[in-house]
């Protein structure tokens, strides 16, 4: 496993790419969604915010499944436990990474960043 040297370039490229991933699915409501994690994820947590992704209706539901997918893919590329080939975001969490707070604070960063740069991104997408 190869653990990207640059944390914050890679929290800005998949904020990018969530930005443009969600935004495609779905429209004018990207922004709103990733605030909405964003917000769920700082009260609650990671396993809530992979939570909220997989519970999202059936409108919501295709956005959800890429910012679910590209921000597994961020953990991955950061090296943090249980998500070296995970299938499941939840049991990723709840069974590996919940036992390593050090892990957990920094997924919970990483992710943070990513969705602050991906909302940012969105806003400016529904100017265009």
């Amino acid at each position: 496993m190869i653990v990207h040297p640059n944390l914050d370039q890679l929290c800005a490229q998949r904020g990018y790419q969530i930005a443009e991933e969600v935004h495609s699915k779905m429209g004018k409501n990207a922004e709103n969604h990733i605030t909405k994690s964003l917000g769920i994820l700082q009260e609650d947590g990671v396993y809530a915010f992979f939570l909220f992704q997989i519970s999202r209706s059936q409108r919501e539901k295709e956005g959800a499944r890429k910012l679910e997918y590209l921000a597994t893919a961020l953990l991955q590329s950061a090296g943090i436990n249980g998500f070296q080939s995970p299938s499941d975001p939840l049991k990723a969490v709840r069974d590996e990474l919940a036992n390593d707070l050090d892990q957990l604070l920094l997924a919970k960063r990483l992710l943070e960043q990513a969705l602050i740069y991906a909302r940012y991104h969105a806003k400016a997408l529904e100017g265009t």
